[in-house]
């Protein structure tokens, strides 16, 4: 386990907590960042590791298709999502739990136990997707 340090003095910090770099499925959730404001915490869908004759992707090439994609799944929407009226008459563009359709470069990029999330503002969002196999960027 290592421990987090907080503090202005380097000579004697103090200890807020500790993690572990073997976190339970439980405990990597609950550190997902939880987003404020109108701001959406999504997580990027795997991509495919092969082509479809079976050759195994170069990883460069998975990390581009992961860093450009245009789907994205929305894990946790922050409290003011979709809250102006003016702004969504209509109503919310997405709810937790769908894919979304989004411009490639979204939001913040940030990595949380090895896996790529974006949290992107509730307007970035510019469809919805029920199935998002098949669906590339051109």
């Amino acid at each position: 386990m290592s421990e987090i340090l907080i503090g202005s003095n380097p000579d004697s910090p103090q200890v807020v907590g500790v993690y572990s770099s073997e976190a339970t499925p439980e405990e990597k959730a609950s550190q997902l960042p939880r987003p404020s404001g109108y701001k959406m915490l999504c997580a990027i869908p795997e991509t495919e590791k092969e082509f479809d004759s079976g050759l195994i992707k170069p990883e460069e090439m998975v990390k581009r298709e992961e860093m450009l994609t245009t789907i994205l799944f929305v894990v946790k929407m922050g409290p003011d999502c979709y809250q102006d009226k003016e702004k969504f008459p209509s109503g919310p563009w997405c709810k937790e739990g769908d894919f979304v359709l989004v411009r490639p470069h979204a939001g913040s990029r940030l990595l949380i136990h090895g896996r790529e999330f974006r949290i992107i503002y509730d307007d970035n969002v510019e469809g919805t997707v029920d199935d998002p196999r098949g669906i590339s960027r051109k």
